[in-house]
């Protein structure tokens, strides 16, 4: 009885998830990796164009503006990928030191930081691109709406998905 009591008092069911606190830590664990290498490949291809460009013959024909917003974005994609590490570079640090929950929840500020800064990364890079394509006012324009798009996916969309569960 003394065992399942403590066990009972570890376990979480308010979710409806049959699980310990452990099962639990891990399951979270996991979907913070999932979702790092789902953001990784997006956050490399963009470094990588990034850097590509500035070897490009056009690239001395950037204005200041647009060498400025350049290295903007190399700031922030180099911001990004060092986020995207944060997380496996904490459970490195901490693994094997019963330190299962620290790193979850400090791997969930991690991914969210991560995911803020990659957002204005590609709302930055859609800029630029309408920006050399096109002219400085498109590239506003489109900055504009990649922040809209993205201020959206970040605000409204998680509010109308919490109406309707």
């Amino acid at each position: 009885m003394a065992a399942e009591e403590s066990n009972s008092a570890e376990d979480d069911r308010s979710d409806g998830r049959d699980e310990t606190r452990t099962e639990r830590l891990d399951r979270n664990w996991n979907d913070i990796l999932q979702e790092l290498r789902a953001t990784q490949t997006g956050t490399q291809i963009i470094t990588g164009f990034l850097l590509a460009a500035a070897f490009q013959p056009r690239f001395t024909e950037l204005d200041g503006y647009q060498l400025w917003l350049y290295l903007v974005l190399v700031a922030l994609a180099f911001a990004a990928t060092l986020l995207g590490f944060a997380p496996v570079i904490l459970h490195r640090q901490l693994f094997g030191q019963r330190q299962k929950e620290q790193i979850v929840r400090r791997g969930d500020r991690l991914l969210r930081a991560h995911l803020l800064v990659a957002s204005l990364l590609a709302a930055g890079v859609a800029g630029l691109i309408f920006e050399l394509a096109l002219s400085r006012t498109a590239g506003f324009v489109a900055l504009g709406i990649a922040l809209v798009v993205a201020a959206l996916l970040w605000i409204a969309l998680p509010r109308l998905s919490m109406g309707r569960s």
